[in-house]
């Protein structure tokens, strides 16, 4: 399946709301960017749940056709990174997103899904 980027973060987004992350934001970045068009931002409460949200995501998209996600990070260090196509999706602890603030750095990119 070919999924355009927006049907791709929104995928996403989905697959993490299944697996119960937190506070799933989708920020448009097009006109704020050229290295992506979206973050997906997520947070999970535990080592263990960064891990199954990261993994869920990347067995779910290579079972649906997405062969190239890429991943930094560890669950220990409480950030995760993946790099689907155009989509980059941060997976944080909530201590860790507190510090990094994503969503206030580029607060000049469009919010197009809020899960709370």
């Amino acid at each position: 399946m070919k999924l355009d980027t927006s049907e791709l973060a929104r995928r996403i987004a989905d697959i993490l709301a299944d697996k119960l992350a937190e506070d799933v934001v989708v920020l448009d970045l097009q006109e704020a960017a050229t290295f992506a068009d979206y973050f997906v931002i997520a947070s999970g409460t535990s080592e263990r749940q960064l891990q199954a949200l990261s993994d869920a995501v990347q067995e779910t998209l290579r079972d649906e056709g997405v062969r190239h996600v890429r991943v930094e990070g560890a669950a220990e260090s409480g950030w995760m990174l993946l790099d689907v196509s155009g989509v980059v999706v941060h997976l944080f602890s909530p201590e860790r997103r507190a510090y990094y603030r994503l969503e206030q750095l580029w607060s000049g990119a469009k919010v197009v899904v809020r899960m709370a």
